[in-house]
């Protein structure tokens, strides 16, 4: 049942990846505006997953993971009826906190209990392939969901789900906590949160205010004063909510890096691929969904044999193996971008991108696990999905921005000279769907070359954002190879 918490949160990300497009449509949101959308869940989530941590290993592992899936279908209802841009990023805020609650929760009761090795691998490999489940779910339920309801409906098909898990854990999962937890850090958990928060803000905006812009250089330095207070201070206090001491493991503090790079270049992709498929290919979401499903399903084939991969070759070349095939398929996207770019020139890529993840992420997060004590297993579950959702969320952050400096570059070159209205550049600026839309009402050879010129520059965007994923994931191979310790989590 706990393996529920991970196909609800990952159905619910590619579901929203998929109905970007259509949020850009009827919402009428910016690019800037859809990486709030995603990123707003992922910054909550990320940012109270410590506090989620150590909640449950004081008061009960199995209560918190119903208190988040509960808060979790709350913020889903929410959402599903949100009426405009900001009430969506509030309640997928929401639903970030449920889910900070929740995974967590999931991870710690596994680890409790699977205590051999060899059957906790085997467990986070199921778990590691529900995820891929819900990558393979997530794209088909929205294409089919859109295709016959509004796109409010994506949201509320976390309910049932919801309700699953909830009868389940109550009738499946035992209770189990940390008997000898110190008290709360509630300083800790702010710097946290703070950190985070600013630091993708300014990511995000960088785009839309200028790099250059004092609010962008002003909220980025006050993220690194907030995140290099929380390691001063975690390092100092009596009760730290994250014991510094095991990033003294390679085990834990290396897989940890190796997660977050690696998904950074997985969730930029998906962020990219959606409108790709749907902007510059004419894709409905249910055949974009489709088209999307070789991600899903290598992650779940890599998954399942991934302990397997690992007791032959270890750890260290296992997670190497799976960073290096996700940075060639990065690579090869990118090398494939151009105007008349078909989806048989990047299926190649998407699909060492689902296996690499697949082999990449059960291995990486056995190794961290394994290396904390039974105790602490909660926050350290913790702190591997702060790893995961910090980098993805960068992911889409950084990869969705150069991508969108890239296409302003190239459609501000292209409109110089030309009087076109204030309110319609900005629409053209704003995204490919917004050009794409103000294309169709121009209509005529003007409309033609319009939307040739927005598909040309989001091309080029995707090229250059994906071959940055690229770089990123290959430093994520070298980190490992030099610093991954070969040996088996205890």
């Amino acid at each position: 049942m706990v393996c529920i918490a991970a196909l609800i949160i990952n159905v619910d990300n590619t579901i929203l990846n998929v109905a970007l497009p259509t949020l850009v449509r009827d919402l009428r949101a910016t690019s800037s505006e859809l990486q709030w959308i995603v990123d707003s869940y992922a910054m909550v989530f990320a940012g109270l997953l410590f506090v989620g941590g150590s909640l449950a290993d004081r008061f009960g592992r199995r209560r918190f993971f119903l208190i988040g899936i509960t808060v979790f279908g709350a913020g889903s209802i929410g959402a599903a009826f949100s009426g405009s841009v900001p009430v969506l990023i509030a309640c997928r805020s929401v639903m970030g906190a449920g889910a900070a609650l929740t995974i967590p929760s999931s991870l710690s009761i596994i680890n409790d209990s699977f205590r051999d090795p060899t059957e906790r691998a085997r467990a986070i490999g199921a778990w590691a392939g529900t995820v891929g489940l819900g990558i393979a779910v997530g794209p088909i339920a929205g294409g089919l969901l859109l295709s016959r309801f509004w796109w409010g409906s994506i949201f509320l098909v976390n309910v049932p789900i919801v309700c699953i898990g909830l009868v389940g854990a109550m009738i499946l999962v035992p209770e189990s906590k940390n008997q000898n937890m110190s008290r709360p850090d509630p300083v800790g958990a702010v710097l946290s949160i703070a950190g985070l928060g600013l630091l993708l803000w300014s990511i995000i905006e960088g785009p839309t205010q200028g790099w250059s812009s004092g609010i962008v250089l002003g909220v980025g330095c006050a993220s690194l004063v907030a995140l290099t207070g929380f390691v001063a201070w975690e390092s100092r206090c009596t009760h730290p909510m994250l014991n510094l001491k095991f990033f003294r493991d390679r085990s834990f503090a290396v897989a940890l890096a190796a997660e977050c790079l690696g998904v950074f270049g997985l969730m930029g992709a998906l962020f990219l691929s959606t409108q790709f498929l749907q902007f510059d290919l004419g894709f409905t979401p249910l055949a974009a969904g489709i088209r999307i499903l070789p991600i899903a399903a290598m992650v779940i084939v890599s998954a399942a044999v991934s302990p397997l991969v690992s007791r032959l070759i270890g750890i260290k070349f296992t997670v190497a193996a799976g960073l290096l095939l996700i940075t060639a398929g990065l690579w090869q996207v990118s090398a494939a971008s151009g105007f008349e770019t078909t989806y048989g020139d990047v299926v190649l890529g998407l699909v060492l991108i689902g296996f690499g993840a697949g082999l990449m992420l059960p291995t990486a997060t056995n190794s961290v696990i394994g290396s904390v004590p039974q105790g602490d297993s909660g926050i350290g579950s913790a702190t591997n999905t702060v790893a995961i959702q910090v980098g993805g969320a960068l992911g889409v952050a950084v990869i969705g921005s150069v991508m969108l400096t890239r296409y302003q570059d190239h459609m501000n070159t292209v409109l110089s000279g030309r009087r076109v209205p204030a309110s319609i550049t900005q629409t053209i600026l704003g995204s490919l769907g917004g050009a794409l839309a103000v294309a169709v009402n121009v209509g005529g050879s003007t409309g033609i070359l319009l939307a040739r010129a927005a598909r040309t520059a989001f091309m080029s965007g995707n090229a250059l954002s994906l071959a940055v994923g690229g770089a990123v994931s290959l430093g994520g191979v070298i980190l490992v190879l030099v610093a991954l310790p070969s040996r088996s989590a205890r």
